[in-house]
């Protein structure tokens, strides 16, 4: 039909249901976009690093008798035996920035005796702790408690390693870190010869081979020394005791594969610390893994939203008769 003018038809404009007549075949494009990318099966990975400390398993055994007393280079001045092996013992854990780097991934616990064995502080990572336990070993003060009970001391040091897996499953739970006990070490410092105890040196020195532990032997001082005694008239010096049984302690390490040797002075007792660092090495494995998340559904879910939409627009307010 043919018509003068269309500036009526103009006029009247466009209603809101012409407008929209498009929309349904919008919401099936993007529908079959949808469900493309949801076929296609996208995935979202997430990296994750565990750390697994693989340490070692230290016990610190530390001579407090009375001939620890006698005296010992230190820093060019001179210190009692047992004070020089606290601080260079300190500068193990913790390190110097020189030649000692420090154990801090390591257990470390610490065992004190004369004429008896006690435990300082038992296996631990935190080794502020550790420290402050350290300050609080003195020489034996009475005559009824002197002595040198080394196989006691190395037994109970043994045992208490024995048990550090159930020390470490502890801590994993209470932290969630996993940690793996690479080796058992003690370490023991002393400057006399076994006259106290039920063991012997050797017999606790097979317990410990038996079960899987080294034991580095460090005779302190060499000589029998030079102990300060101080009474009320005066500070003396006399001899500080029979010396270092040199041959027990080189058998102890023989048999559970560890090493002897000789501290004369703070050097060379930072020496041998420095040489078990290196025998005795932690190591810190990172645990790389990725974990992936499926994304498909969600786009699965707006095409169906999508589709669903369209039929009801297209069956009601936007109906088409062809």
């Amino acid at each position: 039909m043919h018509f003068s003018s269309l500036k009526g038809a103009k006029a009247a404009g466009d209603s809101m249901r012409r407008r929209l007549a498009v929309l349904p075949l919008i919401l099936r494009i993007i529908a079959i976009l949808l469900v493309v990318v949801a076929l296609a099966r996208p995935q979202m990975g997430r990296e994750k690093v565990k750390d697994v400390t693989k340490g070692v398993a230290i016990e610190m055994v530390l001579d407090r008798s009375g001939s620890m007393g006698a005296d010992m280079e230190y820093g060019g001045g001179r210190l009692n035996r047992l004070e020089v092996v606290k601080r260079v013992f300190e500068e193990f854990i913790t390190g110097n920035g020189k030649e000692l780097e420090g154990r801090p991934n390591d257990l470390i616990g610490m065992i004190a005796f004369a004429r008896y064995a006690d435990t300082m502080a038992p296996l631990t990572l935190g080794h502020g702790a550790l420290v402050r336990f350290l300050e609080s070993v003195d020489l034996v003060k009475r005559r009824s408690e002197d002595g040198t009970a080394i196989g006691d001391a190395l037994a109970l040091a043994a045992a208490r390693l024995k048990t550090a897996e159930e020390e470490i499953a502890k801590y994993s739970d209470e932290t969630g870190t996993e940690y793996d006990i690479k080796s058992k070490v003690i370490i023991l410092l002393t400057d006399g010869q076994n006259n106290y105890g039920r063991r012997t040196p050797l017999a606790a020195a097979e317990l410990a081979g038996e079960w899987g532990i080294k034991i580095y032997t460090i005779g302190v001082g060499g000589g029998e020394g030079i102990k300060t005694v101080r009474t009320l008239l005066g500070s003396f010096k006399v001899p500080g005791g029979g010396g270092v049984d040199t041959k027990t302690l080189e058998e102890i390490a023989r048999v559970t594969g560890g090493v002897f040797r000789i501290a004369e002075d703070e050097e060379s007792l930072r020496a041998i610390y420095a040489e078990i660092d290196e025998l005795e090495k932690s190591e810190i494995e990172s645990v790389r893994y990725v974990d992936y998340r499926e994304m498909f559904v969600p786009f699965a879910a707006a095409a169906m939203i999508a589709l669903l939409i369209e039929a009801a627009l297209a069956s009601t307010v936007l109906r088409r008769i062809p």
